[in-house]
């Protein structure tokens, strides 16, 4: 059970009042934190100078006022002085006469987080045994007693020292803990080298960002925690930063092409920080956030030219249409029907240039690349000559990813035509899809054609390069390129012993698993509800109805089993799904559905609640957000 905040601090003032020392606290900014009832007896305070905030100057003010620290200076004066000694606050130990003839000790510390704690002591019966033992005492010399008494006082002050620097270790171990906890938790390699290249700090995370590596490497040199091929990326940088230098950089990791980025920061004692980390994903998402904008340059560079050239085109066609019907001599005829085949086939270029630079944009789904590539067999086949063989070699996981089937499909059958022009009318293509740990899909297309030239292999990917004259439009090659770059992968071109390759790489992003068990479905629209329930029903769930948020709410409640709730925001009744969303104390996932614009209030609200889908929308949205509320 919680304690108050109220009862912490009722507890703690009973305590300190309990003892038998005065005592008081004050923060940084010199005012009272709390305080026990010896410290406002001890020097017979006004109830307004010992409650929390009361200012340290008006306590000092009022007691030199009272001759508490003598007459030889000012009021104002004391005030200051010990004003400014308070600011400047080091652990101390001292003993004070006051005007009424009690002896007090003062032992003070500074506190970690600011301002101090003060310990006030009545030793006057010390003090008066002390002085009886001098005066009674002949085997005690003067000087005897004198080191006795400075013995003591030594003393006080040593444990007063030894009080702050115990504290002061208890904090440093504290925050040496919570940073520890804290790189832990990060998901990044933190370590530090010392001067010969060595760990003497690092968390358990390197494996992690370099799969494959060791995690406790403390005494390790790095070129032994990384392995050679890394060790070898790093060095140049690593030099750079033991002379002083910090830098950051990027390298592609071996073993999986994972991309990690690494800053070097020298300590200025002869050692370097590291921090690594992994931004395969950051870097997918960067490539495809760059071919969004180059496409979106290039619409914007060519959408006024073809139209321009497309008029040019139509008024070209019109004009040879009415040569066409003249009477004309044979060869001129035979231009006649040159020029419209010409028109035309730039009409068809220009479809390209808009297929290529129009609003193409990826739509990942839970695909079977199994029975993608099947089905990719059996569609090209029938486009191959005889002689021409096409295998399919998959040995990637047996496991549903996350791609734009359509358009990593017509990728594919784009390179599949490209291999079968190259092998003419015999020959061998090969279609293989393996995964490069659990990071890349690569998929290659391979032919046992002539290979690209030199000349092809510098500029295939430039749009309207083709080896294949007037009957290749060279934008086949450069369109896979751009729907690869749009994934977030990369494309690379060469030439084999046997013939030439095209590569492929695309995230590796497995599906969350396929969503099941019930459905509460909320509409209040009877149309509507149906085409959502069969949606539902197709996605492999079972699915019960509501038709206002306090119905759903009774069902939510009294049913047990319920794993998704997919509701309207506007609903028959006063309450709305962000209210169902609000009253709902189970943890059910909730996904919710408009028609409302993106700048309407309860739209806005809705966003800031749960996911919402927007009205229309088909099943392949709502299954893939399902997923992602799943994982």
């Amino acid at each position: 059970m919680d304690i108050s905040e109220q009862r912490i601090k009722e507890m703690t003032t009973a305590g300190l009042n309990l003892i038998g020392q005065a005592l008081s606290i004050y923060d940084d900014k010199l005012r009272l934190v709390v305080s026990n009832k010896r410290f406002q007896e001890m020097f017979d305070l006004p109830e307004a100078l010992v409650q929390p905030g009361a200012l340290f100057s008006d306590t000092i003010h009022f007691l030199a006022s009272r001759g508490e620290y003598g007459h030889d200076q000012s009021v104002d004066d004391l005030v200051s002085v010990r004003v400014e000694q308070a600011l400047a606050f080091e652990p101390h130990y001292m003993e004070r006469v006051r005007p009424n003839g009690q002896v007090i000790s003062i032992e003070g510390a500074p506190l970690p987080t600011g301002g101090w704690v003060a310990v006030y002591t009545d030793i006057t019966s010390t003090k008066r045994v002390e002085e009886l033992l001098r005066t009674r005492s002949e085997e005690l010399s003067d000087q005897l007693l004198s080191h006795a008494e400075e013995l003591s006082a030594t003393n006080r002050q040593l444990a007063a020292t030894i009080s702050a620097l115990e504290e002061a270790k208890r904090q440093l171990t504290e925050i040496e803990a919570r940073t520890r906890m804290t790189t832990e938790m990060m998901p990044a390699h933190i370590a530090h080298l010392d001067a010969e290249g060595r760990y003497d700090y690092s968390n358990r995370r390197l494996s992690s960002v370099l799969p494959g590596r060791p995690s406790d490497i403390l005494g390790l040199h790095i070129s032994q925690a990384l392995g050679a091929h890394a060790y070898e990326r790093v060095r140049p940088h690593l030099k750079q930063a033991y002379d002083g230098q910090a830098s950051v950089f990027e390298f592609t990791e071996d073993q999986d092409s994972r991309r990690i980025r690494v800053s070097f920061t020298p300590d200025g004692a002869g050692g370097v920080y590291i921090m690594s980390v992994d931004i395969t994903e950051e870097t997918q998402a960067r490539v495809a956030l760059q071919q969004t904008r180059r496409r979106a340059m290039a619409a914007q560079m060519t959408s006024g030219l073809a139209h321009d050239f497309s008029n040019l085109l139509t008024i070209i066609l019109g004009m040879q249409a009415k040569l066409e019907k003249m009477d004309l001599p044979e060869d001129a005829a035979e231009l006649v029907a040159a020029t419209q085949q010409t028109a035309r086939r730039g009409g068809q270029l220009l479809n390209r240039i808009a297929d290529m630079t129009g609003n193409r944009t990826p739509q990942p789904q839970a695909t079977d690349m199994r029975g993608l590539l099947e089905d990719l067999r059996v569609l090209a086949s029938p486009s191959l000559p005889r002689g021409v063989g096409l295998s399919v070699v998959n040995t990637l996981p047996d496991e549903a990813l996350m791609l734009d089937p359509g358009m990593v499909q017509d990728a594919l059958l784009n390179l599949v035509l490209n291999a079968r022009d190259a092998c003419g009318s015999s020959g061998q293509i090969t279609i293989s899809a393996h995964a490069i740990g659990r990071i890349w899909v690569e998929i290659t297309v391979s032919d046992t054609g002539p290979g690209f030239s030199p000349d092809a292999l510098d500029k295939a990917l430039n749009p309207f390069f083709t080896t294949k004259g007037s009957k290749g439009s060279g934008l086949g090659l450069p369109m896979v390129y751009d729907t690869v770059k749009l994934a977030g992968g990369d494309l690379q071109l060469r030439n084999t012993p046997s013939g030439a390759s095209v590569m492929l790489r695309l995230p590796y992003r497995p599906a969350p698993p396929v969503q099941s068990g019930l459905a509460l479905l909320v509409e209040d629209s009877d149309d509507l509800r149906h085409q959502f329930r069969d949606m539902l029903v197709d996605l492999g769930l079972s699915v019960i109805e509501a038709t206002s948020a306090d119905e759903a709410l009774v069902l939510a409640t009294s049913l047990d089993g319920i794993s998704l709730i997919l509701s309207d925001i506007r609903l028959e009744g006063a309450a709305t799904g962000i209210d169902l969303i609000e009253r709902l104390a189970l943890p059910i996932p909730v996904i919710l559905m408009t028609s409302l614009p993106y700048d309407d209030p309860l739209h806005r609200q809705a966003l800031a609640k749960a996911p919402v889908l927007r009205k229309p929308f088909t099943r392949a949205q709502l299954s893939a957000l399902i997923r992602t509320e799943a994982a």
